[in-house]
């Protein structure tokens, strides 16, 4: 017995070695090389040529003509092109669809199931990732359909980009982030758990909420908005106490909080109490913008969603008209000063007010405000991955990060608008547009 009992140890003992001396060369991911004229790292701030990335798996393993080539690689040849990193939108709402008219818009997403909802969403996010946006911070949407969104990519069910989510959007009564005032007996109003909350304890409850179900990022309204219906568009609509204890207890979970803000009031409050991003910053002045630059909190301008509310300001009804214009006539002014001063700046373009899968023009809008062409795409692959703190995994094109790759054509530093037209879009080592 001891002899059979020895014997079939040691068979077992030889077949987990020889298993094991198999396992490395049998798991070994496949290489693909991708081979273009050009190259932006999104750390330099320099193009250089010819470009060459080799990729193993999800990761970069090698990078610039230096790179060593294994033999039996794929080698994708994408010509007169420039290799990028995956860019990254800090301000989307994927959850939710772009409709022209306002008002349709406004109420079709909420009179939709939220399983029905979530196939719209699956549907717009697979179109962000396709122009090119292989990481996107969802900044709000209802039902938590983002969440379960960011769990479906993650498990692989449906393409899309690397996500952080917010969940529900926090606010007060009234607010940017409160519903539309439907009549009470016929439509309940949100609190909490929707993140609508009155006074310190009400707000610090409704971020708890946020977390509990899944939030990565928790988004407060500071001020009011351009497409809500009852609000003043520049007003604080947060106190203080309300700031301090929706930052804290964000910052307490290791969560960034990002302030929509449009007026410089409820900016400079919101900054005071220590938050970490200032959305659309319409009407912010010069002395904001300085305290902003001091305590380094990012800028995400979302500068096409302005100039596209101004362009549809007669679209819609005449208060938000009113306020579309207001805003978009500061927004360049602001900009300039923003630049001027040397504020940080995450790419962030406000996806949903557009159309999905356009989000690339806010590159070019940030030139014709006065960026130069590298420094309007290190707002992506500097700003909004630092930002998001995703800036160890990707951002760059560097070894070792994940293998997240655009293509555009030609020298994307003479012509930013290329980053409009990606000719290959990688995720994670994955090719998801162009040549597979």
């Amino acid at each position: 017995m001891k002899l059979r009992m020895l014997g079939l140890a040691a068979g077992v003992l030889l077949a987990m070695s020889s298993q094991a001396q198999d396992a490395p060369h049998a798991a070994m991911p496949a290489t693909i090389v991708l081979k273009a004229a050009h190259l932006f790292d999104g750390r330099s701030g320099q193009l250089s040529s010819p470009g060459l990335i080799v990729v193993q798996g999800n990761r970069i393993v090698g990078v610039g003509s230096a790179a060593i080539i294994p033999a039996g690689a794929r080698v994708v040849e994408l010509g007169d092109a420039t290799l990028l990193p995956g860019f990254i939108d800090a301000h989307v709402h994927i959850a939710d669809d772009h409709n022209d008219n306002w008002a349709e818009g406004f109420y079709e997403d909420m009179l939709r199931f939220p399983v029905e909802q979530s196939f719209h969403a699956a549907r717009n996010a697979k179109v962000t990732l396709e122009a090119g946006f292989t990481t996107v911070r969802n900044v709000g949407a209802s039902d938590f359909v983002d969440v379960a969104l960011r769990n479906a990519i993650n498990d692989g069910l449906v393409e899309g980009p690397r996500m952080l989510v917010a969940g529900h959007a926090i606010g007060s009564t009234g607010g940017h982030c409160d519903a539309s005032p439907f009549p009470p007996e016929r439509v309940p109003e949100p609190g909490p758990l929707e993140g609508v909350c009155n006074g310190p304890e009400s707000c610090r409850l409704a971020v708890r909420e946020q977390m509990k179900f899944g939030a990565d990022v928790i988004k407060i309204c500071a001020s009011g908005g351009v497409l809500s219906e009852s609000d003043p568009v520049d007003v604080p609509q947060l106190t203080q106490a309300e700031l301090s204890a929706i930052i804290g207890e964000a910052h307490t979970w290791g969560r960034k909080v990002a302030a929509h803000s449009h007026g410089d009031l409820a900016a400079r409050q919101a900054i005071e109490a220590g938050v970490d991003s200032i959305e659309h910053g319409s009407f912010m002045q010069p002395a904001t913008l300085e305290l902003m630059k001091q305590r380094g909190v990012y800028l995400v301008p979302t500068r096409m969603t302005q100039l596209w509310v101004l362009a549809k300001a007669d679209s819609y009804p005449p208060k938000i008209a009113a306020k579309a214009r207001a805003a978009g006539a500061a927004h360049t002014a602001m900009m300039k000063n923003a630049l001027r001063i040397g504020v940080p700046i995450a790419f962030g373009t406000d996806a949903a007010v557009y159309p999905h899968g356009i989000n690339a023009q806010e590159f070019g809008d940030y030139v014709d405000v006065g960026m130069t062409p590298s420094a309007a795409l290190l707002t992506s692959s500097q700003g909004a991955a630092r930002l998001l703190g995703v800036d160890g995994d990707t951002g760059t094109l560097e070894t070792g990060k994940f293998a997240d790759i655009v293509a555009v054509p030609g020298n994307v530093l003479q012509n930013i608008r290329a980053t409009e037209h990606p000719a290959l879009v990688m995720k994670q080592g994955t090719i998801v547009l162009g040549n597979h």
